[in-house]
């Protein structure tokens, strides 16, 4: 679930490939202020699609000038993106 009030975002609960999809409209619906931010501090558990719906939040913010940047990353999440070569794009600033 994704909750947002003026341009900052709480993700709360997994990240897994059960509710990406999901996720991932819900946020191209939501992010619409020039600069988001989104705190991940309260999610439950990840697995490799949550790595990519990162990415794909970061894409789709660029193709709409906007950014996004991700706060309080998981320690697993972290650990993934590690492993796919990808920290610089999400991590946190």
């Amino acid at each position: 679930m994704i909750e947002c009030a003026d341009g900052r975002c709480t993700l709360r609960g997994p990240i897994t490939i059960d509710n990406v999809v999901s996720l991932l409209a819900q946020g191209n619906g939501l992010f619409t202020a020039p600069q988001v931010t989104v705190d991940l501090a309260q999610v439950t558990e990840v697995d490799s699609s949550a790595v990519s719906l990162l990415l794909e939040w970061h894409r789709e913010a660029g193709r709409n000038g906007r950014a996004v940047r991700f706060l309080k990353l998981p320690d697993n999440l972290k650990s993934l993106a590690t492993l796919y070569g990808v920290t610089e794009l999400i991590s946190e600033d």
